[in-house]
């Protein structure tokens, strides 16, 4: 099947590791130009390498800190200096850390917004005047299941992800006219270096082992298996391409059948 992806620009944050990583891969391998970002320029830098081995594809590596308006600022420009155009921008982030509320301070409940919820506003109102002049956008917020279904622990990403599916809608609904779609993805129990952590953390809590951690998600799992990072990025290919083109406002969950709710 052509998705139409080919020789479109897009951004992918968080993107040099884990899910990030494995939409990157996925969107150049459809022949996309790709802009992968992250802080650890060395990572960014291999894995751009891998890739661009991989697919044959343009990969343009950019060290930024999503919390820095300055730095998202400055990748934008420099994808327009490169390509004259943003199509596609994939926001995707790291999850806070794993706590109870009453262990939260209020310092921690600021650092996580500027990451998990005002990156999402800044990497988007950079890229949306480029998006309005070419009358064509996808917009990819990457969630978590925790904003359907609140994780024990998860205070932050519980409260703040729920945050990024009420900006979904609304700049869905703003956007439609210019013929720019916004959709959400909420992933579940993923296999990746950021769940490899907190399944260590809970073991250590529990006095189990990571083993039995991740075995007792699964088991909450219908699919019984956590998922793999490509499983995830699959839909946000899909939702990027022209195949795509009547699904807007949507909040779709990759998760194996964990959330239990209707909607």
């Amino acid at each position: 099947m052509d998705l139409g992806l080919n020789d479109r620009v897009a951004i992918v944050t968080g993107s040099s590791q884990g899910i990030g990583k494995a939409i990157a891969f996925g969107l150049a391998k459809e022949g996309a130009n790709v802009i992968i970002c992250a802080r650890n320029i060395k990572t960014l830098r291999d894995t751009s390498r891998e890739i661009i081995t991989a697919t044959g594809s343009n990969v343009l590596p950019i060290r930024v800190d999503l919390r820095e308006k300055e730095d998202i600022a400055s990748m934008v420009k420099t994808t327009i200096e490169t390509y004259g155009r943003i199509d596609i921008l994939v926001n995707n982030t790291g999850g806070p850390p794993y706590q109870y509320f009453m262990e939260i301070t209020e310092e921690d409940w600021w650092s996580a917004i500027e990451p998990l919820l005002m990156s999402v506003v800044n990497c988007s109102r950079e890229v949306i005047p480029y998006m309005k002049q070419n009358m064509w956008g996808r917009i990819i917020n990457m969630t978590s299941f925790a904003a359907k279904q609140p994780a024990e622990r998860l205070i932050l990403s519980n409260a703040l992800r729920a945050g990024i599916l009420g900006l979904t809608k609304t700049l869905s609904n703003e956007l439609a006219e210019h013929q720019i779609l916004v959709n959400a993805v909420c992933p579940g129990w993923t296999q990746t270096r950021r769940l490899e952590e907190l399944a260590k953390v809970q073991a250590e809590t529990s006095g189990g082992t990571y083993d039995a951690v991740i075995d007792e998600w699964a088991k909450n799992i219908p699919l019984k298996r956590l998922a793999q990072p490509k499983e995830i990025a699959n839909l946000v290919i899909f939702l990027s391409s022209e195949k795509a083109s009547y699904i807007t406002g949507a909040v779709i969950q990759v998760d194996g059948g964990f959330i239990k709710s209707l909607i």
